[in-house]
């Protein structure tokens, strides 16, 4: 894997890479048809590309939401799509103990941004010797994820990612300070933009977070505009109807013509 990190940052396309999928894994079927139709479009447009989804949602507002369809049978998925199609997964681990699992599955390890100064958890992610994806945590600044970086490589492991996801803005919305994808840069690691969590309004009375799908382009074009290495998107093929994360997620009939366009975008700043 660590020769696909290293042509994520330089590909001969010159494009962005791409992790995306759906928010959770709801079901093999659903799971592998998502994962047909975006390496349709990335392979078509040469984009480099993970597989995007979480075998358990752990921290979630209310007790009742959906967390996931068994950590074994929802590993085992993203362990097929890996192999049948080819292409790196991606999941998050939310404890320690998590991460020597997680790792017989998937070929990138995330922390969740709440989670990111988790020592221990940091850690085990590097130990499992799996690329680790750590998002920011939307109360940290870009400059203190440096200590997370540190954390993954004095743990012998060279495989780090960063992912922004916007900064905590009254208490329940975020907003994306663009300084950060460059200064994160400068830790020598790639830098994703998350580009559907950073629109996300939480701690909404109702217990489920809201969010503001409508906007994803705007983040995504702005995004390649300043130079990240990657994006995160999270997409469905019903966003309404999705079990988890619906409401600021982007319909996959629409990823097609946005990546379309940043790809312009791309090619033009090069």
């Amino acid at each position: 894997m660590l020769n696909y990190l290293d042509k994520l940052k330089n590909t001969d396309s010159g494009n962005f890479f791409l992790m995306a999928g759906p928010c959770a894994i709801e079901g093999e079927d659903i799971a592998m048809r998502i994962a047909e139709k975006i390496i349709t479009i990335t392979d078509k447009l040469q984009i480099p590309y993970i597989f995007k989804g979480s075998y358990r949602k752990a921290n979630r507002s209310k007790g009742s939401s959906f967390t996931g369809i068994g950590d074994e049978k929802a590993l085992r998925i993203l362990e097929r799509i890996g192999r049948e199609f080819g292409v790196p997964t991606v999941t998050d681990i939310h404890e320690s103990a998590e991460a020597a699992m997680a790792a017989a599955y998937v070929d990138v390890l995330q922390i969740p941004a709440f989670l990111c100064r988790q020592t221990d958890l940091l850690i085990a992610a590097a130990e499992t010797g799996k690329v680790v994806n750590v998002k920011k945590g939307q109360f940290l600044s870009a400059g203190s994820m440096k200590f997370a970086v540190e954390k993954v490589k004095e743990a012998g492991n060279e495989k780090v990612i960063l992912t922004d996801r916007g900064n905590t803005f009254g208490y329940q919305d975020l907003i994306v300070d663009y300084r950060g994808l460059p200064e994160m840069q400068s830790f020598g690691v790639p830098v994703v933009m998350d580009c559907t969590h950073s629109l996300q309004q939480p701690n909404q009375s109702s217990g489920v977070t809201g969010g503001k799908p409508e906007l994803i382009s705007t983040i995504a074009k702005a995004a390649i505009a300043v130079g990240a290495d990657g994006l995160f998107i999270e997409t469905h093929p019903d966003p309404a109807n999705a079990k988890s994360d619906g409401a600021n997620m982007l319909h996959l009939d629409l990823l097609e013509e946005t990546l379309t366009k940043l790809i312009r975008i791309r090619q033009a700043i090069l």
